[in-house]
């Protein structure tokens, strides 16, 4: 059988990765590549004409395209790209706002294409894993999801604030690992860095199934943080998605006879457990995803679909935070 024959559109920091991949990636062969600016400052596709547009990517007669230029170009590329027929995974989030998710993802559905968002969490072993062992049970009942994700200000975001861009991660896992959608939001955001668009929120909400969350983001921290806590009746999941840890910290079975220690601590102190997994690259795995999708294979991944829940729910928690108010999704 031929390779798949894919494109790449949007050659900055994202899509020098996506270009790595595409590049090694079993069954596809990356034939065409293109970047508004007509440059390639990554040597994504060394010997490959940098091409200008979309429609120079269409006449390259690709089978599936990977997006990854700036959020407000999402909806124009991903409708031209759907127009021709042509499957597509777009990078996350799926697009600036709800209306234009809504198209894109009506686009591609009414045309009975491939579309996929390109949150990679989900791909993330230490949260593969977490999401396994709350299906078998091993957490028992969900209370709280918490999750932090903290960094300096990367320049090279312009369209949104830190609510698409980094929130959207939060928001896309939270509801995927517990599998529960969103039901209320509130959130506080602030604008520190003299810029149009906010860059630190802080995220409570809670899911259909009663989880309750909680998401600290920010641009503003002079340290790199992206932990996601997982506390139930049994205890404690800890992954950290940096470095694809996992840890469960067990909720003690032995009493504590020394009653002031006891009411202090409240739940005891258990076992902790350091599970050695296996780490395969994240991205890879989202591309593997895509591939056997677009060949017909089952196979896990982010749709459209999701990807305008995603989108709706980081816009209710911009206008929490703008109104003051819990908002019912």
């Amino acid at each position: 059988m031929a390779d798949l024959r894919a494109g790449l559109i949007g050659l900055g920091m994202m899509g020098r990765h996506h270009g790595r991949v595409l590049g090694s990636l079993e069954g596809v062969q990356l034939v065409a590549v293109a970047d508004a600016s007509g440059q390639d400052p990554h040597g994504v596709a060394p010997g490959n004409v940098v091409l200008r547009t979309v429609q120079d990517l269409i006449e390259a007669r690709i089978d599936y395209a990977m997006v990854a230029v700036p959020t407000i170009y999402h909806e124009e590329i991903g409708l031209a790209l759907a127009e021709a027929g042509i499957h597509a995974m777009i990078e996350k989030p799926l697009a600036q706002d709800t209306p234009s998710a809504q198209r894109l993802a009506k686009a591609f559905v009414d045309r009975g294409l491939i579309g996929a968002v390109g949150h990679i969490e989900r791909y993330n072993p230490a949260l593969q894993q977490v999401r396994s062992r709350l299906e078998h049970g091993e957490l028992g009942t969900v209370f709280q999801v918490v999750t932090r994700r903290q960094g300096p200000f990367p320049a090279r975001i312009a369209d949104v604030g830190v609510v698409k861009d980094l929130g959207t991660h939060d928001i896309d896992l939270t509801a995927w690992v517990i599998g529960s959608p969103y039901a209320t939001i509130s959130a506080r955001t602030a604008y520190r860095s003299g810029r149009q668009h906010e860059d630190l929120v802080a995220i409570t909400g809670s899911l259909a199934d009663g989880t309750v969350t909680n998401h600290l983001v920010n641009w503003l921290s002079p340290f790199k943080e992206r932990v996601t806590i997982i506390t139930g009746e049994r205890g404690a999941f800890i992954a950290d998605t940096l470095t694809a840890d996992l840890t469960f910290h067990a909720n003690g079975s032995v009493a504590t006879t020394w009653s002031d220690v006891a009411r202090f601590r409240g739940v005891s102190e258990g076992d902790m457990v350091r599970y050695a997994i296996s780490k395969p690259e994240p991205l890879r795995l989202e591309h593997e995803a895509f591939r056997d999708a677009v060949l017909g294979k089952g196979s896990d991944i982010v749709t459209m679909a999701q990807g305008l829940d995603t989108v709706r729910v980081a816009e209710a928690a911009i206008e929490a935070a703008r109104t003051g108010t819990t908002i019912t999704l």
